[in-house]
């Protein structure tokens, strides 16, 4: 389901598209997204999963190498992922008004900038490093490769 709001926006599929994409019949998908904002709600939660998974996953104990990790592997979701931009952001972009989705991008975006710190040695950094990858995500679909090669520089400076 993730993939198919990726592929098509948050408008655009239809019920049977995300069904697709879920790879499960319509019951069970109602089952457990009884509306659309719940298949919305369900497949950020799924991509945040992921998305640590892929930032995080043994990483170098050291402190320094961490950031610089952190970023290529940032730039390589980007890359591979979503070379549009944010997910988070467009589904907020797209209801504005759903405080639940607000909500999940403030975790998300919080919850990926304590553990870089963490790992980093960063602490008490966090908002710094929650803007350094924001100009990174952000500037992904305009800069491409450069904005990572930006955010490594920038990094030098925390």
């Amino acid at each position: 389901m993730e993939q198919a709001f990726v592929a098509h926006g948050f408008a655009e599929p239809n019920v049977e598209t995300l069904r697709d994409g879920a790879g499960v019949s319509l019951r069970t998908l109602y089952k457990y997204t009884p509306s659309r904002d719940e298949m919305v709600i369900a497949a950020l939660e799924h991509r945040h999963l992921r998305y640590l998974d892929h930032v995080f996953a043994d990483l170098p104990d050291d402190g320094s190498p961490a950031l610089g990790a952190i970023i290529d592997r940032i730039a390589n979701w980007m890359t591979t992922e979503a070379p549009h931009g944010c997910l988070f952001h467009a589904a907020v972009a797209a209801a504005p008004q759903n405080m639940r989705l607000v909500e999940l991008l403030k975790r998300h975006k919080g919850d990926v900038a304590i553990k870089a710190a963490v790992v980093s040695g960063l602490q008490n950094r966090e908002a710094d490093i929650a803007f350094l990858f924001e100009g990174l995500t952000q500037s992904w679909p305009l800069l491409g490769g450069a904005a990572a090669r930006s955010a490594h520089r920038l990094a030098q400076h925390l």
